[in-house]
Formats: C-alpha cells, structure tokens, sequence
C-alpha cells in the first residue's frame, strides 16, 4: 500500500475519534456545570483547556461559550471538533481511491452539515449527540463495507489511538474535577460506560469503581486498556514478519508498556497520582504516533499535540 493512502487512512481514523471524544469531553463539562451548583466555572473551563493543551491568553472570559467556540465551532482552532471533521474529509479525499463510496458520502456529509453551521446552531446537548451519531454511522459503514485488509488496519490503528489518548484526556478532566461528587459518574456517562459500568457492579456506585472501570475492564470497547489492546492488535496486523521473540517496532513496544503499566500497577498506586499516571499513557500515544509515522508514512511528519494542534 501506498504511504499517502496508509497515512490518510490513519488520519481518518484519529480526527473523527477526536470530533467524537471532544464532543464527550465538552459534556462532560457541560453536565458538571449544570449538576455541581459549588463548582467553579472559571476554575473548570482553565482545566478543560489544560487537559487538551490550549494556551489561552489571560484576557479571554473562562466561560463555556469560550470553550465551545474553541473546542467545537471554530474551525481555525486546531483542537475543535469542527477542525477534526475538517481533517477527516481532507484525508479522506486524499484516499478516495480506497475509502468506499458510502465512506466517503458518510464522511462528506458530516463536513457539509458542520461548514454550514449545524454545530453553533444547535443546542450543546443535541450538537454532542450529533457528532457522535454521524462518527458511528461512518465507523459502522467502513467495518461494513471497507476490505479489512492493511488499509482498515490503519484506520483501527489511529482511532485506537486516538481513542486511548482522549480517554485519558476525560479521565484527567475527572480527576481535576475530583472535588465534585458527580465527577466520575458525569465522566462515565460521557465515555457511553454508565449502562456497562452499573450491570456490572450491579448498582455499588464509588468513584474508585469507576476509575476501576474505565482504566482497566478488558471487555468494555472505550476503556484504556481495550482501546490499548486493539491499538497492539492493529500493529500486529501490520507487522507482515513473523515474530519469533520480542517486537520488532517501536510504536508496539510505546502501547505494550502502556498497556502493561495500567494492568500489572496496584490500582491504589495508579490512583495515587492519576494524572501523572494519564499523562504517560498520552505521551506513550505520542510516541507510538510518531514511530508509525517514522515506519509506515516514510516521509510525513510526525503529528503531535502542541498547544492544542496537531
């Protein structure tokens, strides 16, 4: 396969996560802002804007319409939601020859319907489930109808990636808003794992079961340590070498070690300090990112967050 075709599928993969988790980030904020009448507004807004790496000057209002316009509506901020989809399309088109035509009229129609204003002319609530209906209905239709051949591989390894990254975003958002009682169950359902999470602790609701469930449960789709294991899987996919002892590339050894440190730690000593904790796993995404890029896209830079962009 080409290397322009492997890279944009790759980057399909990882801009329409990021539309999706930014959306579950953003209500996340949204709901403890509603729910938590003693939080602080100001104090949360600059801990959203830390947790996904903005810089923003002192004299911007710490107000939930300034995270909406930089996190959702503006496409010239290289961190919303709109910018992603912007992205997804552009790789896409860039891909045209593999993506399927129903892929590519899933993913243009979610571009066409952001361009024209959909998301700062719904409410929050109905803009958050809209991105994330429009990135399911593209996911389903590019399992259903994409070969899963090296190019789906890709496109599993970006967004298990990216996916892994921005849960790890959410759970620092959680752990930042700590004070809150309704943190980590707002950040649950955020993430979809409130229904899972509550049928499989049958109702004995804590924050550290919680923290339990989206860190380590191997059999929920958006908790670290599944998102970790797909990414290894795809990589493995990839790896056409038959592996006799160890791994032969770097990105496999960055989410191994990764995957490894969330599962064999104590979970009281991953708690200890969780956002140093989470803070490892992005940058162990960072490096995984970078060393695909340095194997698979010979000659592409290597995308990493800075100040928000990518």
């Amino acid at each position: 396969m080409l290397s322009r075709i492997a890279e944009s599928l790759y980057w399909i993969g990882r801009y329409l996560e990021r539309a999706e988790d930014t959306s579950r980030l953003l209500e996340v904020h949204q709901q403890l802002l509603i729910e938590d009448p003693i939080v602080d507004p100001e104090a949360q807004v600059d801990g959203l804007l830390a947790v996904m790496g903005l810089d923003v000057a002192p004299e911007v209002p710490r107000t939930f319409e300034t995270v909406m316009r930089l996190l959702a509506h503006d496409p010239n901020s290289p961190g919303s939601i709109a910018a992603s989809v912007d992205g997804a399309r552009e790789a896409a088109r860039r891909s045209r020859e593999t993506v399927s035509t129903e892929m590519w009229e899933s993913i243009n129609t979610f571009y066409l319907a952001v361009r024209e204003g959909n998301l700062a002319q719904l409410r929050p609530t109905q803009a958050f489930r809209m991105v994330r209906e429009r990135v399911a209905i593209i996911s389903g239709t590019a399992d259903g109808t994409m070969s899963h051949d090296e190019g789906y591989h890709f496109l599993v390894l970006g967004r298990t990636i990216e996916r892994a990254d921005m849960t790890a975003r959410m759970i620092s958002s959680a752990a930042f808003s700590a004070s809150s009682p309704y943190a980590w169950q707002t950040t649950l359902r955020a993430c979809g794992a409130h229904h899972a999470y509550t049928r499989y602790y049958q109702g004995r609701d804590s924050d550290r079961s919680a923290a339990e469930f989206l860190l380590l449960d191997r059999l929920f789709p958006r908790s670290l340590v599944h998102a970790l294991t797909e990414a290894e899987q795809a990589l493995a996919n990839l790896d056409v070498g038959e592996r006799r002892a160890g791994f032969s590339g770097e990105a496999s050894r960055a989410i191994g070690r990764a995957r490894a440190e969330l599962e064999y730690a104590p979970l009281d000593e991953i708690l200890a300090d969780l956002p140093a904790a989470m803070h490892r796993i992005e940058e162990a995404c960072g490096a995984a990112g970078a060393a695909s890029s340095r194997r698979y896209f010979e000659g592409a830079a290597a995308m990493q967050w800075h100040g928000g962009a990518w």
